[in-house]
């Protein structure tokens, strides 16, 4: 139905250009063709001219119609990918070099011969000099978008970059329910992606992670009202999204939430400030000291002969010298000394 509206629109447009034709042509058609001209005869010829030309547009109006709306869906998906920022910083860029240009343009318009084009070729320079320069330095001028004119540095948003493993992970939930966490939590669209891919994948224990992530953001920001922020910003010349994840938080002085070691190592590499989930559940645990007496269930085998393993309420591993004779019962053990490593707590005890 819109379809046929057009071609019926553009055949309206190719009748007034017809009209609009003929009145032109009539003229030289007077003169090179001997007829006789009467007023019936030249309103036939104006009438034809605007109907040959409606039915050209109408006919040929399909066809363009489909190609507009294929270069406008291509157009509109290029800049769908286009971050904000960039596009408000370009467009600031070249009104600041077109308004240069002009003002340029006043003073050089009184050179003879060549001063009535110099007002043209200064737009199209400094337009596009201010086009090109505000996109290479977008990055820094986005940073200082959050300074005032007075040269005070305003106060700047705490920004916290949620990554995928951070979402999947589930404690940034329980972390911002007890008020521990403030500012504003950031979530990329390519974390979001790629949490949405594992939600999709063909892998039954993958999918449950991912739709657990969707689940957790959900549940930040409709039930929990945690400041969650989806950034429309990608970095086309970067691949991994680990990396993109630095850039970003480089970018906008912002700090990196994760549960990921290899990252947090990267990131410190960077100068990038990091918090790390893991270590937050470490600083948290209670202190255990050699000595100290305890009641552990010892749940399995461990990997020496008589070594039983039990968990503490945190998840903190305990290993049980002689206890696997004690493996599904209660029992009273002291501990004889801690391992901390990068994957977390360990106890080692002995039966009581």
């Amino acid at each position: 139905m819109l379809l046929r509206i057009a071609c019926i629109l553009f055949g309206v447009l190719g009748v007034m250009i017809g009209l609009e034709a003929s009145v032109h042509v009539l003229p030289f058609a007077k003169e090179y063709l001997a007829f006789s001209w009467t007023p019936a005869l030249e309103l036939t010829f104006k009438v034809l001219g605007a109907a040959f030309f409606g039915l050209i547009f109408y006919f040929i109006s399909p066809g363009l119609i489909k190609r507009l709306g294929k270069l406008s869906s291509l157009i509109e998906n290029h800049v769908q990918r286009i971050p904000t920022q960039d596009i408000v910083i370009t467009t600031v860029g070249l009104t600041v070099g077109l308004i240069i240009a002009n003002l340029l343009g006043f003073a050089l318009v009184g050179i003879p011969y060549i001063g009535p084009y110099l007002p043209i070729v200064s737009n199209i320079l400094f337009g596009y000099l201010g086009l090109s320069i505000a996109y290479k330095k977008r990055e820094e001028l986005g940073a200082l978008l959050s300074i005032p004119r007075g040269g005070k540095a305003a106060k700047r948003e705490q920004y916290k970059i949620l990554d995928t493993s951070v979402i999947i992970d589930g404690r940034i939930a329980d972390i911002v329910r007890a008020g521990f966490l403030d500012g504003v939590l950031v979530v990329p669209t390519f974390v979001l992606e790629e949490l949405q891919h594992i939600a999709d994948s063909s892998d039954s224990l993958r999918r449950k992670r991912g739709r657990r992530g969707l689940d957790i953001l959900q549940d930040l920001q409709k039930q929990l009202g945690a400041n969650v922020q989806i950034v429309d910003k990608d970095f086309d010349d970067v691949a991994e999204v680990d990396r993109k994840l630095i850039k970003l938080a480089q970018t906008i002085n912002g700090k990196l939430l994760t549960t990921d070691y290899n990252l947090n190592k990267v990131c410190e590499l960077h100068g990038v400030s990091v918090l790390n989930v893991n270590e937050l559940a470490s600083s948290v645990r209670p202190v255990v000291l050699p000595g100290e007496e305890m009641v552990v269930q010892v749940l399995k085998e461990g990997k020496e002969v008589s070594q039983g393993v039990g968990y503490l309420e945190d998840g903190t591993m305990i290993v049980v010298d002689n206890g696997r004779k004690h493996i599904g019962e209660s029992l009273p053990v002291v501990v004889t000394s801690v391992l901390q490593t990068a994957a977390g707590r360990m106890i080692f005890a002995r039966v009581r």
